[in-house]
């Protein structure tokens, strides 16, 4: 990368940081579906789950990743990797997607309290365990995955219909147990209404400070009745709009208690049906969810009249973010970019800009090779051969090759 012009290499620049916000993964070459399974105590039988690692995973790396758990499994989490495979790295972080099976007992583990009758009918499929499921899901299951996968305690639950009720559920009993929560036209009108006539005293008295919630209804708001809209659902009483009623019940709720911190997101999708709901409402859920990781200033990247400080200072408070919403610590830019950024702002004579990229990719990828052989040649193009050898000698120690072993041979000359 030596040796091209200025105007190429702002074009270089202009297209690799897009190229990181809109995604690093070809969603043509995903990994494989890992089929796993666990016995629980709880539920007294054996359940199936799938994990999907992400594109840059390296199973040599210590590198964990915040994780998503999607029920249903078998048929959300291809459709969540598919997003993934466009909008992640630069749009939602990197995740370890886990897909619980839900084919079996569906109903039994999903649905929150306990009913004989439905809409007037008889109800005799076995239903209303959900707090066993939770306890599954919070005793056995995450501290399996955090055992077995490297993923971090930084989680987001996503649902659909009796999902979105299991969700919804989560959210209001045990909140702590995710970040984020998706509910994709969740079930609320089970039991009557149960779960959210409940949630009124629940969300008035709880703290959501660092919590997300995105909350979808499909368009189908009266099998009968096309006149009936989202202006007039409400005023219906008929059992035919239960359904919408009970979630912008729970929305109405949620809104009124808008300051205890929650990032709370409704959505409403008049052209989609309860089947076909749950491609647009991961998308928009997930960008909503994690808007505060999107990058941000590449206009300040791409100009070569931002100053060294100001993109310092750019740089620091994206791994301040971060850090604010993540809990721990995670690099504000890929090791790529910054490399990449070092070596143009090399090739255009611009030292001290070159030095402070080469300085954050150690700082934040100290057990990268590349990042302290970077470090190393800077310093050898700038002739100071002594800090060139401790770099590169902390590089070999790092990754042992013939090219560095060469190059302390040569460093150790001057």
């Amino acid at each position: 990368m030596r040796h091209i012009n200025k105007y190429y290499a702002l074009f270089f620049l202009f297209i690799l940081v897009g190229y990181y916000a809109q995604g690093q993964n070809n969603p043509n070459q995903q990994r494989s579906i890992i089929i796993d399974s666990i016995f629980s105590k709880a539920l007294n039988e054996q359940r199936q789950f799938f994990v999907q690692f992400p594109q840059d995973y390296d199973e040599k790396s210590d590198k964990k990743y915040p994780v998503a758990i999607i029920l249903d499994g078998e048929f959300l989490l291809p459709t969540v990797n598919n997003f993934q495979g466009y909008y992640s790295g630069g749009f939602t972080p990197e995740m370890i997607l886990v897909g619980i099976s839900n084919l079996k007992n569906r109903t039994r583990d999903l649905t929150t309290s306990t009913i004989t009758e439905n809409y007037g009918m008889p109800y005799n499929r076995e239903n209303g365990e959900a707090s066993n499921f939770i306890k599954f899901i919070e005793d056995e299951f995450i501290p399996h995955i955090e055992k077995i996968y490297p993923v971090t305690n930084y989680r987001t639950l996503i649902g659909h219909s009796y999902g979105g009720l299991f969700t919804i559920y989560t959210f209001l009993y045990h909140l702590n147990l995710f970040s984020n929560y998706i509910a994709i036209d969740p079930s609320l009108d089970w039991d009557n209404q149960k779960l959210v006539k409940a949630s009124q005293d629940i969300i008035a008295n709880e703290n959501y400070e660092g919590k997300s919630l995105f909350m979808s209804l499909n368009g189908q708001l009266h099998m009968q009745k096309p006149e009936i809209t989202i202006d007039n659902v409400m005023q219906d009483d008929s059992d035919f709009t239960s359904f919408p009623r009970s979630n912008i019940m729970l929305k109405n709720i949620l809104e009124e208690n808008e300051g205890n911190g929650l990032n709370f997101i409704w959505k409403f999708y008049p052209r989609d049906l309860h089947g076909t709901i749950q491609f647009p409402s991961i998308m928009d859920g997930l960008i909503s969810i994690f808007q505060w990781f999107q990058m941000e200033n590449t206009q300040k990247f791409n100009s070569f009249e931002t100053s060294t400080e100001e993109l310092q200072a750019i740089i620091k408070n994206r791994a301040d973010k971060l850090y604010k919403n993540f809990g721990y610590q995670v690099p504000p830019y890929p090791e790529d970019l910054l490399i990449v950024l070092g070596d143009m702002s090399t090739d255009m004579k611009k030292n001290k800009k070159a030095r402070m990229f080469y300085e954050f990719a150690v700082e934040y990828y100290p057990l990268s090779a590349r990042a302290h052989t970077s470090m190393a040649e800077y310093y050898e193009n700038n002739n100071d051969f002594e800090s060139a050898l401790e770099y590169a000698q902390k590089a070999f120690s790092i990754d042992s090759n013939n090219y560095l072993k060469k190059k302390i041979e040569r460093l150790k000359g001057y």
